[in-house]
């Protein structure tokens, strides 16, 4: 016999599918959890039960849960070692192309996607790049494509750059803004964010390089194979796929589909 609460969920997740077709029935339950019991004290109500009856009929409250229900933090070069390997192992293989595609899947505010523009940029390889960066919370993606963030975040933003092996200074690729700093148009220029599900959508494009970095671990099994499968598909032959440094392909169905190219900072090459 289920639990009241664990009903509930599953009555809340399936009704936010049926009515705005977002899927978070195969997202892990524990973290989903506890998100909610801050939605409840957010939104001041006591039960899942009362939040679903809101949330289906209020669309811009569901809106508002989607920041709850999405995980939205992100810096720029992030875990630098894995940006390092990018250089100094992926690029080789990238220049070898005459365009290149890149997707940045889960992309939150927008921050992995422009440290993938500069890390491009100083490789020489901007120019004849296009990066697809996708996330499902419209509100990340409005953030992301203005490109301002707080003044006090470029310390550490600076601290990663330098440590991924940045070859310049970050606030050459930045200007002081009227609410914090604005990123560089020339990155902007190279970067496209739009709405995709790796529960729900299917492949869009064929990519050298698809970085999925810390998105996996929200999800169940099920989906976890779901969503490597669609990684899997949207790459070219021999292309790359960098994952988050506490997921991996192992145990999974992909594991033999996939070499492992730098292990240490999850990058791996499609067979």
């Amino acid at each position: 016999m289920m639990a009241p609460d664990d009903v509930e969920l599953e009555l809340l997740l399936d009704g936010i599918y049926r009515v705005y077709h977002y899927d978070f029935r195969s997202y892990a339950e524990a973290s989903l959890k506890r998100r909610l019991q801050n939605a409840l004290v957010h939104f001041k109500v006591e039960t899942l039960s009362r939040l679903q009856e809101r949330v289906l009929r209020e669309p811009a409250m569901f809106a508002e849960l989607l920041r709850f229900l999405t995980v939205q933090v992100s810096d720029m070069f992030r875990d630098p070692p894995y940006f390092r390997a990018l250089r100094e192992v992926v690029v080789p293989y990238l220049q070898t192309y005459a365009s290149l595609k890149i997707w940045v899947a889960g992309c939150a505010t927008g921050e992995e996607a422009y440290s993938l523009a500069i890390l491009l940029h100083e490789e020489d390889l901007l120019e004849r790049a296009m990066i697809y960066a996708t996330d499902i919370n419209p509100d990340s993606l409005r953030v992301a494509a203005e490109g301002v963030y707080d003044t006090e975040r470029f310390a550490q933003f600076s601290r990663n750059y330098l440590a991924a092996g940045g070859r310049a200074s970050l606030s050459d690729y930045y200007a002081a803004a009227y609410d914090g700093v604005v990123m560089d148009r020339r990155l902007k220029k190279a970067i496209v964010f739009s709405d995709h599900s790796l529960a729900t959508d299917s492949v869009f494009a064929e990519v050298q390089l698809a970085s999925c970095r810390n998105v996996l671990i929200y999800f169940e099994k099920q989906l976890q194979e779901h969503a490597l499968r669609l990684l899997h598909d949207s790459l070219c032959r021999k292309g790359f796929l960098g994952l988050g440094i506490k997921e991996s392909l192992r145990f999974t169905s992909l594991v033999t589909a996939f070499t492992e190219c730098v292990p240490d900072a999850r990058i791996y090459q499609r067979i």
